[in-house]
């Protein structure tokens, strides 16, 4: 840091904290949308359903690494929805129409939103989303994984 005045330090500081602060407001501002159009919403027992019903379901963990290390649901694909493309979900996804499950840290976290749009443009239909996400499966008392 560049050597500065009291005067300066302190407008630094209060920028810094300003910054800071807007930072915080908008993550906490960060709620995902009641409902994703083309998709079908799904609370924890939901997500068991769909488990059994399709055969083939693939379920997408669309968290971060760090987030996926205070756990995850048994049989989640870890594809962070910074990854997630029309190539990567290519490979996990081959069909279009095969049916997957996307879901990330609950209803503050727009991850596994920003995961099924991408899915939505690259073609997929058949589409499930968790809602409720991993803080919704884990105040139910579901079991879950670490690394």
């Amino acid at each position: 840091m560049p050597d500065m005045g009291l005067i300066q330090m302190t407008r630094y500081i209060c920028l810094c904290m300003a910054v800071l602060t807007a930072d915080i407001a908008i993550a906490e501002e960060t709620r995902a949308p009641d409902d994703i159009p083309n998709t079908t919403k799904v609370d924890a027992e939901g997500l068991i359903n769909a488990v059994s019903k399709h055969d083939r379901l693939v379920l997408i963990d669309s968290r971060i690494a760090m987030d996926r290390k205070q756990g995850y649901i048994e049989g989640a694909i870890s594809l962070p929805d910074t990854e997630t493309s029309c190539e990567s979900l290519a490979k996990l996804i081959p069909e279009l129409g095969q049916a997957a499950l996307f879901y990330c840290n609950g209803v503050k976290c727009g991850r596994s939103v920003k995961a099924i749009y991408v899915a939505q443009k690259c073609g997929y239909t058949n589409l499930y989303w968790f809602r409720g996400g991993f803080e919704e499966w884990t105040e139910k008392g579901y079991p879950f994984l670490k690394e």
